[in-house]
């Protein structure tokens, strides 16, 4: 009887400690607000209906002159936090890229289209300053190449706050914004990010009687699939 007594709590107590530690970071942890400033993009042209930063759970990205070049970067993208979290109601995927740049995105568009209902990919056509501008609105230690273009994405909440991690386990320093190029921050990283943040507007939303139930089973739903 002991012999299995000490074999459960070898076996049974470490799972037990990893639910409890994981169970408080994704249930009771709140994802830091780096910066409360950022520039919304409401008075910049788009695609069709106006898109704004406010109200909405923003992945923001900056995807300059050469499109074709950063397709790499929107098929990771797609494929590992859009397809995840696009039942949620509210999120939504916005870029920024200069004026002349409308027909290569049309092109990556139609590429991304038969992957995913890409309704909530939301592409903005502006000068370069104005990318400019929202950019140095994140006060991020990056920086935008000559082409305005930024392998890194930016969570964004409701309030048009900036979220990240105020220390990154890797490097012990804040972490700003998820390289769009490395599957591994993507799914090492920014999944649990975004998890944190919905979990923090779900709970909000349960203390005033506001129901998200279809975004949310419909999201574990996905998480039980893969």
């Amino acid at each position: 009887m002991k012999k299995y007594i000490v074999l459960g709590v070898l076996f049974i107590l470490p799972i037990a400690v990893y639910l409890f530690f994981a169970s408080g970071v994704n249930n009771f942890g709140k994802l830091p607000v780096l910066n409360e400033q950022v520039q919304d993009v409401s008075s910049f042209s788009s695609e069709g209906n106006k898109v704004s930063l406010h109200g909405k759970i923003t992945v923001l990205g900056f995807l300059g002159q050469n499109v074709s070049s950063k397709k790499l970067n929107a098929f990771n993208l797609n494929q590992k936090i859009y397809k995840r979290f696009n039942g949620f109601k509210d999120f939504q995927f916005v870029f920024l890229s200069p004026e002349g740049t409308q027909e290569a995105v049309k092109g990556l568009k139609e590429e991304l289209s038969p992957l995913a209902d890409v309704s909530n990919w939301h592409f903005i056509f502006t000068s370069e300053e104005n990318i400019a501008s929202v950019f140095n609105s994140l006060q991020t230690p990056f920086s935008l190449n000559e082409d305005s273009y930024s392998p890194y994405v930016f969570i964004i909440d409701k309030e048009v706050n900036h979220r990240g991690r105020l220390i990154d386990d890797h490097t012990n320093r804040e972490l700003y914004g998820y390289d769009a190029t490395s599957v591994a921050v993507l799914n090492n990283k920014m999944i649990d990010d975004i998890k944190v943040l919905l979990a923090e507007y779900r709970m909000a939303t349960k203390k005033n009687g506001v129901s998200d139930k279809e975004s949310y089973l419909k999201y574990n739903k996905k998480s039980n699939e893969e």
